[in-house]
């Protein structure tokens, strides 16, 4: 029987509605919309201008890492080292400045020091072979000590002829009132979104995540890619790093500090599956979303601090699960 063209328009239309529904980040941006509205009118003061702008601001420092722990997670693997990489490129930065050098001497040698870390996990890993926990484990613990090695365990406050191009940097609003931080954030996820989307070494990450022996007999670069994608992971915290240490002021060795877990954690509730295959940047972005609105939000409405762990780690569980409902139903 012949299909017509309404028949056929009518199927993509329903086809794209249960694509949509059938979205993690779906859900998770919805239970973030819905908090917000709650908490507007729970409390007196979430929804006014300071308490928005500092949300907007706070989230992306875990957005833009999270953007490149998406990629790794797609393939498959983990970095557990991102916010010790923080640390160091953050260190890195305020040393050379604080020593006299100026501004973009400062992000070189930062982004140089991301992007080295970056490629030793990637050949550890695709090369030799390690596996990602046992390697990024490890540079959770080497990165900070590195950090620490450089500044002598001192907080660095001066940053050189340069430092109020630095705090400007990390701390200003230069589009519109809108903080620089976010517009950073925005920009990143909609390259990453592109990268992913719609280019060749996109079409690699997720052949890599989906079946890396398929991919490897199709001829794809498989060693190349996994360690393209841990220079991003680390090279996405150096950027973070460099921007908060603007907004910051100040760098000290525990900056960073746990951090990885609320990357990972915004990947996965993003939808990021951690048997790799499935991620997306605007997943990455309503993820470290709803982290954030979470941790704002206890504070004002008078819950202990200390709970917020409980929060996100059930959140994680729960993501985990709405995935492994939406595969078990495929499947049959």
């Amino acid at each position: 029987m012949a299909i017509t063209l309404d028949q056929t328009i009518a199927h993509k239309q329903r086809s794209f509605l249960a694509a949509i529904f059938g979205s993690q980040t779906f859900w998770v941006m919805i239970a973030v919309i819905l908090a917000c509205i709650f908490l507007s009118f729970a409390t007196s003061s979430f929804a006014t201008p300071t308490n928005l702008y500092n949300i907007t601001r706070n989230v992306t420092f875990v957005a833009i890492i999270a953007l490149g722990m998406t990629l790794v997670i797609i393939t498959g693997g983990i970095d557990l080292s991102v916010g010790s990489v923080l640390c160091l490129c953050s260190m890195v930065l305020a040393v050379v400045m604080h020593a006299g050098y100026g501004i973009v001497t400062g992000i070189v040698a930062s982004v140089g020091t991301a992007l080295v870390v970056g490629a030793f996990n990637g050949i550890m890993i695709a090369y030799v072979g390690f596996p990602p926990f046992v390697v990024t484990l490890g540079m959770l613990s080497i990165a900070r000590s590195l950090a620490m090695v450089a500044s002598n365990n001192t907080v660095v406050f001066q940053f050189g002829p340069d430092h109020d191009k630095l705090l400007a940097l990390g701390g200003g609003a230069w589009l519109f009132g809108i903080a620089n931080p976010v517009v950073y954030m925005i920009a990143l996820a909609l390259l990453t979104g592109f990268v992913l989307r719609w280019t060749r070494f996109g079409r690699y990450v997720f052949a890599i995540g989906g079946n890396e022996y398929a991919a490897t007999l199709t001829g794809v670069p498989v060693r190349t890619i996994k360690v393209a994608v841990y220079m991003l992971s680390a090279l996405s915290a150096g950027v973070a790093g460099i921007v908060q240490t603007g907004w910051l002021g100040a760098v000290t060795t525990n900056i960073g500090a746990g951090m990885e877990l609320q990357v990972i954690a915004a990947a996965v509730i993003g939808g990021a599956n951690l048997a790799g295959g499935a991620g997306t940047a605007f997943g990455a972005l309503v993820g470290a979303a709803l982290i954030e609105v979470i941790r704002n939000s206890l504070g004002l409405l008078g819950i202990n601090a200390f709970w917020q762990g409980t929060f996100i780690g059930g959140a994680i569980v729960l993501a985990v699960l709405f995935d492994r409902i939406r595969n078990f139903q495929q499947s049959e």
